[in-house]
């Protein structure tokens, strides 16, 4: 892949902030003694936003290859597909 742009991933930034706030949100839930149902809503909120920042992070790094490399040649699809996998 390529080296990410500060700038391009700030929304990918900001939604992992988030999510390390929920996180927490989710370990005082835990440590309070929290409903079992309310506290894995919440962990499934933080692990669906984590996602999305991972395939957002993907798919900018994918549009810079293919800015750079419009016929895609350069691209290591092996190494893309372990990416993909990898947030499954």
């Amino acid at each position: 892949m390529t080296q990410l742009d500060p700038d391009e991933v700030k929304p990918s930034v900001l939604r992992l902030k988030r999510a390390s706030g929920q996180l927490n949100a989710v370990i005082r839930m835990l440590e309070a003694g929290q409903d079992c149902e309310e506290v894995i809503t919440q962990i499934a909120a933080v692990s669906k936003a984590i996602d999305r920042a991972g395939y957002s992070i993907i798919a900018h790094g994918m549009r810079t290859c293919l800015l750079n490399d419009p016929t895609g040649e350069s691209i290591n699809a092996q190494k893309l597909e372990k990416l993909f996998l990898s947030l499954s």
